[in-house]
């Protein structure tokens, strides 16, 4: 059983390499915080050899672009994340940064070498109250011209707005290389998806046992357009629902992946580790 704040142990390793396409390691987390170095060598202990460091307010975002050039497993990405930019465009962010600032200084970061996604971002609606919607459409679209101008892949967070992430994305054209991020609709929206040409990236919660649209979802998705990521810190994978999470756990994913497209282990790993590197460029 997981136990809160205690860390899970190693997962069995892969019998191939496979990537971390969406983790925040600059997030603390554990009754018993473990380094950066410490979570990306236990999950190359497993197979899990190179990470997506994602980061989405300024100073997780100023991290990301120092990290990434400090080692070599990691590739970044950065945005404002759709729950910061209303307290941006409000002048109550903690930073005391305006919106405008804040999506400049993110533009000029994301021109760093090894930063080749805009991520996370996209729309929320379980956290944002109607009236500050119209501020988070407006950092979503200028996310999307941003990822379009810089020649950079687009990485979607939605959350309880389905219908209007998808619409906007369409309106104002998804870059050629877009993923929705912990991917949380059902199988016609993956449909749809797929028809649109985006990726989509399965996260811990396609393990849980109440998970049966989530993994209907994946049933109908081409492994070919199929990605896994943590989350890490959250969403750790079932059996160690409610631990702290970090990329080693994302094994549990990958085998669910398998089981779910009736496809040999081996294979699945091989194929997720291509739809990874044609994504993203090499490390």
């Amino acid at each position: 059983m997981a136990r809160p704040g205690v860390w899970p142990p190693a997962p069995e390793a892969l019998p191939a390499p496979v990537v971390d396409n969406h983790c925040h390691l600059e997030s603390p987390a554990g009754d018993e915080p473990r380094t950066v170095e410490e979570r990306l060598g236990e999950a190359a202990s497993v197979g899990v050899d190179r990470v997506v460091q994602i980061g989405c307010e300024l100073e997780s975002a100023r991290w990301t672009v120092d990290a990434v050039a400090r080692h070599p497993q990691m590739l970044g990405g950065i945005a404002l994340h759709p729950n910061e930019a209303p307290l941006h465009a409000k002048g109550e962010h903690a930073t005391g940064v305006g919106y405008d600032e804040a999506f400049a200084e993110i533009a000029s970061l994301a021109t760093a070498e090894r930063i080749r996604i805009i991520s996370e971002t996209g729309l929320d609606y379980h956290w944002t109250e109607e009236p500050d919607r119209p501020a988070q459409i407006r950092s979503f679209r200028d996310h999307i011209a941003l990822a379009k101008e810089l020649g950079l892949a687009l990485g979607i967070h939605d959350r309880d707005a389905h219908g209007d992430v998808l619409d906007i994305l369409a309106r104002d054209g998804a870059p050629e290389r877009t993923v929705m991020h912990c991917f949380s609709g059902d199988a016609a929206m993956a449909r749809l998806c797929v028809d649109r040409g985006y990726h989509l990236s399965f996260a811990g919660n396609v393990t849980f046992k109440n998970a049966h649209e989530l993994r209907a979802a994946l049933a109908v998705t081409p492994i070919e357009r199929v990605m896994v990521e943590t989350d890490s810190p959250y969403l750790t994978p079932h059996p160690h629902r409610g631990a702290p999470n970090s990329p080693a756990q994302v094994t549990h994913t990958v085998r669910e992946v398998a089981r779910v497209k009736g496809l040999p282990l081996d294979e699945v790993c091989r194929a997720l580790d291509v739809t990874t590197v044609t994504f993203y460029g090499a490390w």
